[in-house]
């Protein structure tokens, strides 16, 4: 994968398919601590002792359509290629807090990607599903939560045109203020 925004839509997926109804985003951009971190969690399914041991390796998966699941792999090594991590807690019907370290000026990290595209596109495409994104860069934070958007959209569907078009200027300006 080119952008970590992508890696970042693979985890997002796999919470949804957990069954998650709450998934948190925290993208922490420390530029003189030299360090980016990514942290997801939700409150799916979550996983056994065993499962988070061996989610890491490529040919696991819960998929039934095929045999291999990359996209943990993929981002383990995309962190550990900038000197990072991946971290994986989970306990089994609480949920999952996947954490991925980087290099912040690493020659190898990927770049982080379009972020109000990935979380317009993740939350009109998922609107049950209830999404906290905080984008944190040196001392300045933008935050979005779909609760209380829907909340004063009071029943107005995240895809109508209008809305959607809405939210999407609403993550720009706030990652441009970033």
């Amino acid at each position: 994968m080119k952008e970590l925004s992508l890696h970042i839509i693979d985890i997002l997926q796999n919470s949804i398919t957990a069954g998650a109804t709450l998934i948190g985003l925290e993208v922490l951009e420390n530029i003189s601590d030299d360090l980016l971190t990514i942290r997801i969690t939700d409150n799916g399914c979550g996983m056994d002792e065993d499962l988070v041991r061996r989610v890491i390796d490529p040919y696991t998966t819960g998929r039934t359509t095929r045999k291999v699941g990359l996209g943990i792999p993929l981002f383990k090594l995309a962190a550990e290629n900038t000197g990072g991590t991946l971290t994986i807690e989970s306990q089994v019907g609480k949920g999952t807090v996947v954490t991925a370290s980087f290099g912040y000026s690493h020659i190898d990290r990927q770049p982080l990607g379009d972020m109000a595209e990935t979380m317009h596109q993740t939350v009109t495409a998922h609107e049950e599903i209830d999404f906290l994104y905080t984008h944190t860069r040196n001392e300045k934070t933008f935050f979005m939560d779909t609760r209380e958007i829907k909340k004063v959209l009071d029943g107005v569907s995240l895809q109508i045109p209008e809305v959607s078009m809405w939210l999407l200027e609403f993550l720009r300006e706030g990652e441009a203020d970033l």
